[in-house]
């Protein structure tokens, strides 16, 4: 089954998803699947890190990893960049050279966000290091679902699928997260075209009415 309607180059279009912890990524990930679904659009769902078996493993490493056994800011910057490497060219290129669609769970913009603008890494090395792994494969809309630092950390205590899973990032203190917002944020003020800043305190039925109001110029 082929999308209804392609990006421009004829190829299937990218959107990704990003924005704080617990912003609400996977339900509208979730509710715009389905709206694809009924619409006959051909989709791929994936995620970072992960999408592949390799990224996967990457990913418990990244976050799950604690204490003396923790990656070091600089590890953990490589290891999202490997994880994105084989995922573009596994996953992400080969389904829109198909004509599919392919909706991602966070990509280069959360490097930029979490581990530039909220550890401290150099902001000109990691633009370098997403070019070189994303191989140039760029979405063509991005929702950063906006929250703040303390609402953020709100959720994090009550989510219950991680309530007994130790996750390093989701711990970090909360300036740590204020500094990530304010990355996703910059970012979106140097590509407004591409990335969208929706609020994440609205009811998820409006958030997604924003959601397919922005895409209807992307995809019919």
């Amino acid at each position: 089954m082929k999308s209804k309607k392609q990006s421009a180059s004829g190829k299937g279009v990218f959107i990704s998803f990003e924005g704080p912890e617990c912003a609400g990524k996977t339900t509208q990930i979730r509710m715009l699947q389905e709206y694809f679904t009924k619409k006959n659009i051909d989709t791929v769902v994936t995620r970072e890190p992960g999408g592949t078996v390799i990224g996967e493993e990457l990913r418990k490493i990244v976050k799950h990893h604690v204490g003396e056994t923790a990656v070091v800011d600089e590890a953990e910057v490589l290891l999202f960049a490997a994880s994105r490497a084989q995922h573009v060219r596994k996953v992400i290129i080969p389904a829109l050279s198909s004509g599919i669609n392919v909706i991602c769970d966070r990509y280069s913009d959360s490097t930029m966000a979490y581990q530039g603008y909220g550890r401290g890494l150099d902001l000109s090395f990691i633009a370098m290091l997403n070019r070189f792994a994303t191989a140039g494969c760029m979405p063509d809309l991005t929702f950063v679902l906006d929250l703040t630092a303390e609402e953020s950390s709100e959720r994090i205590i009550n989510r219950e699928e991680t309530l007994f899973l130790e996750d390093r990032i989701e711990s970090a203190e909360l300036s740590f997260h204020k500094r990530v917002r304010q990355g996703f944020l910059e970012i979106a003020r140097q590509e407004p075209e591409r990335v969208k800043i929706i609020s994440a305190v609205q009811p998820k039925e409006a958030i997604h009415g924003q959601i397919i109001g922005l895409l209807k110029n992307v995809i019919g």
